[in-house]
């Protein structure tokens, strides 16, 4: 083999080592975004520095949000069903479990009867809670065997999501319809008790010490402010329009909330006051801020975009570009 051949062939496969091969490039350690598609009936794995969607992987209809397993190697997407909270539709009985490192749906679990699945968090305890509409409660999941080991009763309808406190001691949920939170006792498995807050209530937040529960009334601009201590609500904070999604800063300084009206509101916790507002697409989606607080990502289901927010640089970054119905969102860390 004379040397110049040798050496193209060398060169050759130097490449194809450094490109994967002709594969799609692993995710970058920085990090990823993992995100349910409603309309496509997907969950899609997205590089939020570079903005491009790395995976595509099919789902049961429709998946509104998604989980990603503490070892970020799974991402879980319970299967709600085609129609909105409250609406007439198919009424969901899986959970579909998509592998991150292999790219493809992995398993799906059988919850055994329509329960409306929607809003999942892992514990502290390594098991997954999943808010059970259909059932009035949480459904609690062991990840290993992928079976339903008990259900915890909210005593309301339309438990849509839940916030895990960070001792994994207390679950909050709010009930869309019935206006209101429950708290559930995790390690003895029980509801104990329902707190009233508005007509009707979206999403819900809490801050990293455990303190404060946040959630938002959806016939008046303002977001109640639950003490956890007391398990009643301590104070409002009033907006410009209504909030649909919110997340506290790790040091519970500011509050981050997204609005149906296309707004980004920035808010101190301290005075209860927007202190900034940036424009956005009408967002009935999820507000998610990145683990090191650099970013706040919001999902706009109707624009098929995520918005995201520079929070130290106070400006709004280039949209990450996907298809509509993108809702649900979870960060996943660099993936094995």
């Amino acid at each position: 083999m004379s040397a110049p051949i040798s050496w193209l062939i060398a060169s050759l496969m130097f490449l194809a080592l450094a490109t994967g091969g002709g594969r799609t490039p692993a995710p970058a350690a920085h990090g990823m975004l993992v995100a349910a598609n409603q309309h496509e009936h997907t969950a899609l794995l997205i590089d939020p520095e570079t903005h491009q969607e790395l995976a595509k992987v099919s789902v049961g209809v429709n998946g509104h949000e998604v989980a990603v397993s503490p070892d970020s190697r799974f991402a879980f997407v319970p299967i709600y069903g085609n129609a909105g909270v409250g609406r007439p539709g198919t009424d969901g009985t899986t959970i579909d479990i998509v592998d991150l490192h292999d790219r493809k749906l992995a398993a799906t679990i059988d919850l055994g009867k329509p329960l409306r699945p929607h809003r999942a968090e892992f514990g502290h305890d390594g098991l997954l809670y999943v808010t059970a509409e259909l059932d009035k409660a949480v459904s609690v999941i062991d990840p290993a065997t992928r079976k339903v080991i008990a259900e915890i009763p909210t005593g309301a309808i339309e438990s849509h999501m839940i916030a895990i406190s960070h001792d994994g001691s207390r679950a909050y949920t709010a009930n869309v319809a019935a206006g209101s939170v429950s708290v559930l006792d995790l390690k003895h498995r029980s509801l104990v008790t329902v707190i009233p807050v508005a007509k009707m209530v979206q999403r819900i937040s809490i801050t990293s010490d455990g303190k404060r529960v946040f959630t938002h009334d959806q016939n008046t601009p303002r977001i109640a402010v639950i003490d956890t201590a007391s398990n009643s609500v301590a104070s409002w904070i009033s907006v410009p329009a209504t909030v649909y999604s919110s997340s506290p800063t790790a040091d519970g300084r500011k509050l981050f909330a997204s609005s149906p009206s296309g707004k980004i509101f920035v808010i101190d916790l301290a005075s209860a006051k927007v202190e900034e507002s940036f424009d956005i697409p009408p967002a009935l989606g999820e507000l998610l801020l990145s683990p090191d607080g650099k970013f706040a990502f919001v999902s706009c289901p109707a624009a098929g975009t995520i918005e995201v927010l520079d929070i130290a640089g106070h400006k709004m970054l280039p949209s990450i570009k996907l298809t509509p119905g993108v809702d649900g969102l979870a960060w996943a860390p660099a993936i094995p």
